[in-house]
């Protein structure tokens, strides 16, 4: 979406590829959350879900658990909202490649 609009991804130096990959995809959902003209009954836990993973992309290295827990709250909240499935698809995209959770 960045290079759609005329813009490259903002890479910091020595930045693992993967949270580059989560604060774009997160940076995305976000604008097309701000844009989408309808509420929902769950718009604010999508919001505050994106802000927290949006702090933990520009903090370094997120915590997988954590990550899961927000992609599950931001698609049981906003998940039902075709307009926003790309965005949605591309923010959980960029969470799988932190892979997967150990087995306890």
């Amino acid at each position: 979406m960045l290079r759609s609009m005329g813009q490259t991804p903002v890479v910091r130096a020595g930045e693992d590829s993967r949270v580059t990959a989560l604060r774009e995809a997160v940076s995305r959902l976000r604008r097309e959350l701000a844009v989408y003209p309808s509420e929902f009954p769950e718009r604010a836990i999508a919001e505050d879900e994106l802000a927290a993973l949006q702090v933990m992309a520009n903090s370094g290295t997120p915590e997988l658990r954590r990550l899961r827990r927000s992609l599950l709250l931001i698609a049981g909240s906003a998940g039902s909202v075709s307009a926003l499935s790309g965005g949605l698809a591309q923010v959980r995209r960029a969470v799988e490649l932190f892979g997967q959770l150990p087995v306890d």
